[in-house]
Order: C-alpha cells, then sequence, then structure tokens
C-alpha cells in the first residue's frame, strides 16, 4: 500500500473540507502535509478502524490511548492547529460537515478510508476507559463513589510526579509566571483561608479534601478544626499519612465519605476547591443546599469551580467525550452565571467572584512539564494509556483555558443572618 500518508491526506481533506494543519505520518514511513510543524503519526491501520467505527471525538482518543496515535514535536502546536477542525468547530459548520457527508462524493471517501482501515472488526476500546451500563442514575452516592475511584484511585505517587510536592489538584494562584508550582499552590490554599475569613477555633468543612493540604494549612496557619471529605480510599489514605506527620491528628480528621452524608454541623465555614465539577447539573441545587444547611449563619462558602462558556441553546450541552470516559466520568460544566443562580436559589448571599482562567493556564502547563519531564517513571507507576490520557489532557485543558473556552472562579457565598449583616469588611477584597 504505496504512500498511506498521501491517500490518507487526501481523504481527510475531503471529509473535512478543509487543508489538513499538520504534517501526516503513516504505518508505510510515508510522510505528507505541510512541513517544519508537528507531525501526527499514525502508527497502524488501527487507528482508523477505530475513527470509523467512533467518528469524532472518542474515536480519536481511544486510538490515541491506545498508542495508534501520536504527536512528534509540540503537543501544544499540533492541538492548537487541529482545533479549529475538530474540538472548536462551529456549531453550523458542523451541521454542514454533516450534511456534506452525505454527498456521493464524501461517501465513496468514506468508502476508501474502510479499504485503507484494513480488516474489521474494530479493536476493543482501551483498558482505561471507563465501562458503563446505560446511562441513567448518574450522581448515585455509588455512581459518583465509581467515578471518583475511576479518576483518583490511579496511585499516589503518579500523582505526586505530576502534581509536585503540594500535591494540590486545582488551579493555583499565580504572582507571576515564572514563579514556582510550590508557590503559587501556597498562595491559592492562603487565598481561600482569608476569604473564608478563618481564625482559631473555628470549624472548617473542606468538601473533597484531596490528598488534605488544604486541611493541613487551614489548621496548621489558622488554628482552625478541620473535617475534610473525600469519596476515594486512596487519597483519604495518604492525607491521613500527611496529618500525623504534621501533628495535626488533633485538629484534622480525613473521612471517607459523601458531602450528602454529613451530620455534624454547623461548621463556620466551607471550602470545596476543584469538586463541584464532579456534582452533575441534576444534583447541583441539592449540593448547595446540603452546604448552606452545614453552616451556621454568617457562615462562609469559598467554591473554587472550573465554568465553560455558555451555549446559545442549553439543551444542546453535552458532556466532553473524551473527559467522561478517560478523566472525569460523569464530570459536567455549567457556565458561572448557573452556579451563582443555583447557590442564590439555595440560600446564599455571593459576595465575590474572582475569576482567575489565566492560573490554570498556567498550572496545567506546569503538570505537563512534570509528566514529561519524568515520562518513564510515569508509565512504570501507572500504565503507558493512563499517562498518555493525562498529557494530552491537560494539554488539551491548558489551551482551552488560553483561549477563554473554559475558565475558573472562586465564589464567595455567604449564609447572611436575617439580620442582614454578612460579616464582611466594607471592603472585601482586603479579607480581613
Amino acid at each position: 500500500m504505496p504512500n498511506a500518508a498521501l491517500r490518507l491526506k487526501n481523504l481527510a481533506e475531503q471529509l473535512l473540507g478543509a487543508p489538513l494543519p499538520v504534517r501526516l505520518r503513516a504505518w508505510d514511513g510515508s510522510e505528507a502535509g505541510p512541513p517544519g510543524g508537528p507531525v501526527l503519526v499514525v502508527r497502524n491501520r488501527r487507528a482508523l478502524r477505530r475513527l470509523l467505527w467512533k467518528p469524532g471525538e472518542l474515536g480519536l482518543a481511544r486510538a490515541w490511548v491506545a498508542g495508534d496515535l501520536d504527536v512528534e514535536g509540540d503537543l501544544y502546536d499540533a492541538l492548537g492547529r487541529m482545533a479549529g477542525l475538530i474540538w472548536e468547530r462551529p456549531e453550523d459548520e458542523t451541521r454542514s460537515l454533516v450534511e456534506a457527508l452525505k454527498e456521493p462524493k464524501a461517501r465513496a471517501a468514506v468508502r476508501q478510508l474502510f479499504r485503507l482501515a484494513g480488516p474489521f472488526p474494530p479493536p476493543a476500546p482501551p483498558g482505561e476507559e471507563m465501562r458503563r451500563h446505560g446511562r441513567l442514575h448518574r450522581h448515585t452516592k455509588g455512581s459518583d463513589r465509581r467515578a471518583i475511584s475511576h479518576h483518583y484511585d490511579v496511585g499516589n505517587d503518579f500523582y505526586e510526579l505530576v502534581l509536585g510536592t503540594s500535591m494540590v489538584y486545582s488551579c493555583a494562584y499565580w504572582d507571576s509566571p515564572d514563579g514556582t508550582l510550590e508557590d503559587a499552590q501556597r498562595d491559592k490554599l492562603e487565598l481561600v483561608c482569608r476569604k473564608l475569613g478563618l481564625a482559631p477555633g473555628q470549624r472548617l468543612l473542606d468538601v473533597g479534601c484531596g490528598w488534605g493540604s488544604m486541611a493541613i494549612h487551614a489548621a496548621r496557619e489558622y488554628g482552625v478544626s478541620v473535617v475534610g471529605i473525600t469519596l476515594s480510599q486512596e487519597q483519604a489514605a495518604y492525607a491521613r499519612k500527611r496529618v500525623a506527620e504534621e501533628g495535626l491528628t488533633d485538629r484534622v480528621e480525613i473521612r471517607v465519605q459523601d458531602y450528602r452524608d454529613v451530620r455534624d454541623g454547623p461548621f463556620d465555614a466551607i471550602s470545596s476547591i476543584g469538586m463541584a465539577e464532579h456534582v452533575g447539573s441534576a444534583r447541583y441545587l441539592e449540593y448547595a443546599e446540603v452546604l448552606y444547611g452545614l453552616l451556621k449563619p454568617g457562615g462562609r462558602l469559598l467554591n473554587h469551580q472550573i465554568g465553560r462558556r455558555p451555549q446559545k441553546d442549553e439543551s444542546t450541552y453535552e458532556v466532553d467525550e473524551f473527559i467522561d470516559a478517560y478523566v472525569f466520568p460523569d464530570g459536567e460544566l455549567a457556565p458561572v452565571g448557573t452556579t451563582t443562580g443555583l447557590l442564590e436559589r439555595a440560600g446564599f448571599e455571593v459576595r465575590d467572584l474572582e475569576a482567575i482562567r489565566e492560573h490554570y493556564a498556567l498550572t496545567l502547563r506546569r503538570w505537563v512539564a512534570n509528566l514529561e519531564s519524568d515520562w518513564a517513571v510515569a508509565v512504570q507507576l501507572t500504565s503507558p494509556g493512563r499517562a498518555r490520557i493525562w498529557r494530552l489532557y491537560m494539554a488539551a485543558c491548558a489551551l482551552s483555558f488560553e483561549r477563554n473556552k473554559i475558565g475558573v472562579n472562586q465564589i464567595l457565598a455567604v449564609k447572611t443572618p436575617l439580620s442582614g449583616e454578612p460579616g464582611m469588611p466594607l471592603r472585601a477584597r482586603t479579607w480581613n
């Protein structure tokens, strides 16, 4: 099959209706496409079979995770070039592409791709893909527990390699792009504590406590008592070990517990950092009402959450296939306006919103650099497929934050008492 790359390039351009923005290298060693940039490597014909049976993002993801597809050169550059054809194609262009595929020439191109792909049936999905039995009953306590385990229970050593010594898995807060990841994560935890107005003797609930960094920082630096909850057994074990090493077992309790099962309120403050994305739109009001009920009058909630841009028709929103299958099963993003509205419906007074979108792009690029610098170790600690998932996911998300496709916001909300006195300074940005 001579010059498979040229045949593949021509067929792809015919179907997409645009020039291929990256160079192609096929399994036979042939190359085609623009020189001088990143190269999309199609290692075998199995990649085509995956795409033909699952056209779109999921087929691409399966080929990437399995190692059937790869990129040589700058991954960010490659993703940026391909985004307009795949991830960022406007809705009307997507519809026109679907219509174009019905034309005789397009159908002929598809038939040629089938011949180029080789024998069927398609390969099985990679083992790292989340297996589901239907889409009903999402965000029950059991399904949430399984989704969290899929994402987090893949080895604490792997997360140490990616996240660094801070072990904080959420957007850092940067003073300068040249700063260290550890300093930026410490500054983020400090910012959360100051926004919550923590003081000695108070009780803090840390929802989705991860590996314990927020709980430890709040207890050590502000003298509060902390209950940290997570659904991940591995996170909880790691966090408890860190708490013991810090000598804070009298002030920090780490539980494996669903937020819906917390019964020992009230708390003076609640932090929810990078957790609400797991809640789901159908459960979000319930989440807000549960947290509201766990706070004392005058208590504060700091909700740190990724948000997406609103759509013209919100009913058409669909969860990203790659992230749903391989990264955050059942995770959902909402526009920040939707989030603040639901917090208000639950009874909260929203007092401040800080958008820190650029900060997450910086954070993700540091995590990608950590992963790439110790790639062989990362593969040993988890699996080649899992390491490839994380590299693609974090690099693509960094670009999405940089291009304002998604953002991240810290929302400070108060359970304002009937008196109307929120306990906030007149100039709230001083965070006293």
